[in-house]
């Protein structure tokens, strides 16, 4: 786990499969992901070190459909039905002895982030799946009915260490690292922005409410100073434009008015929603100014 810290920018960027199995214990290598089963429990442990959930193109289905629970933890899916299958055992073991382990999410073909630790908190051998605790480090106790204040707090906290992260691993692969706006391929200086907000109903955490922007850009877009609108052209605030100040404003924002994004995914199904833009250009259309 120290190892994929430094390797993640503490778990903020996602690794290929190839840069995993660059990892060594005691010099000699040591696969920290199954590259075959959704379970890796190596042959000189007794118990799991990690599991993974593969990547899926919006509208494709996983293999197993992993979910979140009424009290905010996660579910993952046994391999197949059989509870004393030797992966479900596996991840058993951890879950009786509280180790922690490694959850690899695919946010591309062949890309994980990783998110770490979690723990296995409980089973549910009728539904065929484990009950994943990724924030309190194995504190819950989900048999009993959790109250709902550490429900809400399990829920935020998921949403924020787990979800969010993987939606700005899964948006800075589909926009290869760089802002849409100016280009700029740095990833500690940028973001993912939604399009429209997550805590709006048309607000989904997918790749297509998606935009990879620069720390500026995010600021001026969620602050109604730069819209993006529907053909992919970008706007400026009509006060802005008017303004004289540095070579930020004026190369950075002045400059971006009436100009095409300048990256965007090669993809098209994920690209920016064309419904998704209309409605946040014209929230920045209407948007009332400061004088």
């Amino acid at each position: 786990m120290e190892w994929l810290a430094r390797r993640t920018n503490d778990g903020a960027d996602p690794l290929t499969t190839e840069e995993i199995k660059e990892f060594r214990f005691h010099g000699e290598p040591m696969p920290l992901m199954d590259m075959q089963r959704g379970i890796r429990k190596p042959a000189v442990l007794d118990a799991a070190l990690s599991f993974r959930t593969v990547y899926r193109a919006e509208g494709a289905e996983r293999p197993y459909e992993d979910a979140v629970g009424p009290d905010g933890l996660i579910r993952y899916k046994y391999r197949g039905t059989d509870p004393t299958h030797p992966e479900n055992r596996a991840l058993r073991s951890a879950m009786q002895r509280k180790l922690p382990l490694i959850w690899f999410f695919g946010v591309g073909p062949a890309i994980w982030l990783p998110t770490y630790p979690v723990y296995i908190v409980g089973e549910e051998p009728g539904q065929h799946q484990f009950v994943v605790d990724a924030v309190t480090n194995g504190a819950v106790t989900p048999q009993g009915a959790l109250e709902e204040t550490l429900k809400r707090y399990i829920t935020v906290e998921t949403r924020r260490r787990l979800h969010q992260p993987i939606f700005r691993a899964t948006v800075m692969r589909a926009y290869e690292t760089r802002c849409a706006v100016c280009a700029l391929g740095h990833s500690q200086l940028l973001d993912a922005a939604h399009i429209v907000p997550d805590r709006d109903e048309a607000g989904v955490a997918a790749i297509r409410n998606g935009l990879a922007l620069c720390k500026i850009h995010h600021a001026a877009f969620d602050t109604h100073i730069l819209g993006v609108r529907p053909d992919l052209v970008v706007e400026i605030r009509a006060d802005l434009l008017e303004e004289v100040d540095g070579p930020m404003l004026r190369h950075g924002l002045q400059g971006r008015h009436g100009q095409r994004l300048m990256v965007v995914p090669s993809a098209r199904k994920e690209r920016p929603d064309r419904h998704l833009l209309e409605i946040s250009y014209e929230t920045f259309r209407t948007a009332s100014w400061p004088r």
